[in-house]
């Protein structure tokens, strides 16, 4: 299933290429506020969906394009085709094909391809994590003060901004610094390979998360929502770390949340 896996991504990502810094503005769509659609999106997404399909015809999928298809009771596939799709249309060079598989409810294969770069980073379950074909790690930082933490702006959730400006202030000021690299799935690859240490965002959906969240664990961090539960895929609160500085970074973040509670998305939103 990694090969094939693999083989989706790499056929998104000819498609992404071949696009880049090519999309005209009138083939740019907004399906809400600040979050936009193009065709490469919709096209990578078939690609991936179309070469899975090949292999394992049986299998159900759930796109950040085309929601929910076909019925499976043990093999779910969550596809995000262009993580980063602003940066991308805008020129920025930062973006991502993000695929996962979970297994009767269990993620157990992930992978983040960055075409501009050809950085593949993948992950199965027991089996660790790698990039192209060097195995990584997280970090060994042992607190937030040597550490640097990737966050992402609340775009799609702006009644939490000063909830948030007020939780960044506190990150900021107690870490190394700041990064907002504008795709999740980056973000958490780069917290998997060790180039971050930790990753907080509000409003993430399944498809952002599902990938890194394999490469994460598996690559030995930890990966949950602003309260440490495990079952985070579906919530609006994503915390990720090596695991050393998890319990500080999630104590600095929660110290402004404490009057949200926990918010479940409904699947395929």
């Amino acid at each position: 299933m990694i090969e094939t896996a693999k083989k989706a991504a790499l056929a998104a990502g000819q498609i992404i290429m071949q696009h880049f810094r090519k999309v005209p503005p009138e083939a740019i769509r907004s399906k809400q506020k600040n979050d936009f659609l193009s065709f490469v999106d919709e096209q990578s997404e078939r690609a991936i969906i179309s070469t899975i399909r090949q292999a394992f015809p049986d299998h159900a999928f759930l796109a950040e394009e085309s929601g929910a298809s076909q019925n499976s009771d043990a093999h779910l596939w969550i596809i995000d085709p262009l993580d980063g799709t602003t940066n991308y249309i805008t020129g920025l060079p930062v973006f991502a094909v993000s695929i996962a598989l979970q297994f009767k409810g269990e993620l157990v294969l992930g992978i983040i391809y960055d075409p501009l770069h050809e950085e593949m980073f993948w992950a199965e379950k027991g089996k660790g994590a790698f990039l192209n074909d060097r195995p990584i790690r997280v970090t060994q930082k042992a607190r937030l003060d040597q550490s640097l933490i990737a966050t992402g702006f609340p775009f799609k959730a702006k009644h939490f901004l000063d909830t948030y400006l007020a939780a960044f202030k506190d990150v900021f000021q107690s870490s190394v610094g700041m990064r907002r690299m504008g795709a999740a799935a980056i973000d958490l690859a780069y917290v998997a390979a060790g180039r971050f240490d930790g990753f907080w965002e509000i409003g993430l959906s399944p498809w952002d998360i599902a990938a890194g969240a394999v490469l994460i664990r598996e690559a030995g961090g930890r990966i949950s929502d602003f309260w440490d539960n495990d079952d985070f895929l579906h919530k609006n609160y994503t915390l990720a770390s090596n695991g050393r500085i998890h319990q500080e970074l999630m104590t600095k973040i929660t110290e402004h949340f404490k009057s949200f509670k926990p918010v479940y998305q409904t699947k395929g939103e």
